[in-house]
């Protein structure tokens, strides 16, 4: 991927803090080149209502080199901040579309994502899981891997957005398997880990001490383990998830990967909210996002910490940089 290309920043939620965080980017000028997808109007009206005066530029995909310009995507409806409208929903997902289509035809090098509000875009007939869900589907690949990066760790989750009830009969050895060898491909050819080697949380207390406190450790998780090592995989565990979030094993292992969403992320925006970075593996584009919702009560206020937005460029900035050395 050229460098010269910009990066693409969706700016999700018109309603939520989003817009602001965005704008605010414009300032700082040691960022590569990065077009920002929203409607013009919008972004105009956040950024006087938070202090940024400047007026960004249009997007020209023949002199990309601006460092922050926009490329215009109207709203449905007219947005107010901290007020969900379901009719900006199409909104939502044109930006998202727009991201993935210009990463995808070579356009954008990666693209990062501003949050979203998933109960604006999920209805009874087409349900929203979320933006990783979306990503694979628009992608055409069958299976991603969401993972954070923070606090000095790299968190990634067997299942993501499911009620806690339906996790057991989610962990298979076909997903366990598949989400262990997306998180390492990744690691090798993403991040350049020769030989990565990663954490394994059990599902139950105590990696269910023996099967005493759950029989998933015994029946699906250990098999699967045990196959990859003969691969040359190396893999840790199935560990109980409350000792192994410990420098004793953190600091031999390059990421850890969590049977469940708050089994993992708990401990990891713990020690990096708000400086945290979602990565979806597994795509063949490059997409960081913020590890924060779209904090409604904050949106309009000028309040709203953009310490995840920075932190998620920086991190695809690294990516993309990475991915040029290589080709």
């Amino acid at each position: 991927m050229s460098p010269a290309r910009p990066i693409a920043i969706t700016t999700g939620e018109p309603a939520g803090v989003g817009p602001e965080l965005c704008v605010h980017l414009r300032a700082d000028s040691r960022r590569r080149p990065v077009v920002l997808l929203g409607d013009r109007d919008l972004l105009a009206a956040r950024a006087r209502l938070t202090g940024v005066v400047d007026e960004l530029p249009d997007f020209d995909p023949v002199n990309p080199d601006q460092p922050v310009s926009l490329l215009h995507v109207p709203l449905r409806v007219p947005s107010q901040p901290g007020r969900l409208d379901v009719r900006n929903a199409p909104y939502v997902l044109a930006l998202l579309d727009r991201a993935i289509d210009g990463c995808r035809d070579g356009s954008f090098s990666a693209m990062v994502t501003a949050p979203i509000q998933k109960s604006v875009l999920s209805t009874p007939a087409i349900p929203f899981a979320g933006h990783t869900e979306y990503l694979a589907e628009r992608c055409d690949v069958d299976a991603v891997v969401m993972m954070l990066v923070g606090g000095g760790m790299r968190v990634a989750l067997a299942t993501t957005h499911l009620p806690l009830s339906a996790v057991p009969a989610a962990i298979t050895h076909a997903g366990l398997e598949r989400s262990l060898r997306i998180l390492h491909d990744d690691l090798v050819t993403k991040f350049g880990i020769a030989r990565p080697r990663i954490l394994v949380a059990g599902l139950n207390p105590h990696a269910g001490e023996d099967g005493h406190l759950g029989r998933e450790e015994i029946d699906v998780i250990s098999p699967v383990l045990e196959a990859l090592r003969a691969e040359g995989f190396l893999l840790q565990g199935p560990l109980p998830a409350d000792t192994l979030f410990q420098p004793r094993y953190l600091d031999q292992a390059d990421a850890v990967l969590a049977m469940y969403h708050d089994q993992g992320l708990a401990v990891l925006k713990y020690a990096s909210f708000g400086q945290g970075v979602n990565i979806t593996l597994g795509l063949p584009i490059i997409r960081t996002s913020v590890d924060h919702g779209t904090a409604l009560d904050l949106a309009g206020t000028g309040r709203a910490d953009g310490g995840s937005l920075l932190a998620a460029l920086e991190l695809a900035e690294t990516l993309v940089d990475a991915a040029s050395a290589r080709s």
